[in-house]
């Protein structure tokens, strides 16, 4: 085996699924294009996408205007350093081309992120890009 995750097929559907790592690899993709509707159709409508510095996000729509701001904010990119699978849920540890590193956690039902949380320096991200720093 190549160590790819092979889609499997949904009892009595015959529909092919992702599996948890596919769906974060692909996930990784339309972040790289920077895609808030490829990102936004990876999630369940009322999926939650928790970035720890922020508060959580609660939504398929309101993740991907989440997405889009901060696509428009800033131009980011996602290296992946680790994609792990355990039952329903990937971990993702990255890294991006400025040093900052983070990881996240997704939890995939069916082939749709149902909730996700992201652990990186909010501080850091912002002094990259030359974002404002709200006060202390």
């Amino acid at each position: 085996m190549d160590g790819k995750p092979v889609p499997t097929a949904l009892p009595g559907k015959g529909k092919v699924t992702m599996e948890p790592r596919e769906v974060v690899s692909t996930w990784v993709d339309a972040f790289n294009r920077g895609d808030a509707d490829a990102l936004a159709g990876l999630y369940t409508a009322d999926a939650v996408n928790h970035q720890v510095p922020e508060a959580p996000v609660t939504g398929r729509a309101a993740i991907r205007e989440m997405f889009a701001a901060e696509f428009d904010r800033a131009e980011m990119v996602c290296i992946v350093e680790n994609l792990f699978q355990d039952g329903e849920w990937a971990i993702l540890e990255w890294r991006d081309p400025g040093g900052l590193r983070g990881c996240g956690f997704f939890h995939v039902r069916k082939g749709k992120i149902v909730f996700q949380r992201g652990y990186w320096d909010k501080l850091s991200f912002l002094r990259q890009h030359g974002l404002p720093i709200p006060p202390g």
